[in-house]
């Protein structure tokens, strides 16, 4: 494991990029003593979306089927009852 001081920070980022990146941990000195410890970000592994399974989920929730005039309309209904008659 690599040390750096807080004064080195300025003057050795270069270093401690290039040992970040190499996945090494580096110990933060300050006064002679361990401060911290700067560590390379892990890696997020991103979930594969199945849409598939996500069709075959909305289709056994049974969700209720709205054609666009009705969901126009409830969504007047609602800003009438929000804003008043003066919307526009």
């Amino acid at each position: 494991m690599q040390q750096i001081t807080a004064t080195q920070l300025r003057t050795k980022s270069k270093d401690l990029f290039e040992a970040l990146e190499r996945g090494k941990s580096v110990d933060l000195i300050k006064k002679s003593k361990i401060i911290g410890e700067i560590r390379p970000k892990k890696e997020e592994k991103y979930k594969i979306f199945n849409a598939k399974r996500f069709m075959k989920n909305a289709k056994a929730m049974n969700l209720p089927k709205l054609t666009n005039k009705e969901m126009e309309k409830n969504y007047r209904e609602h800003m009438m009852k929000k804003y008043g008659k003066y919307l526009p």
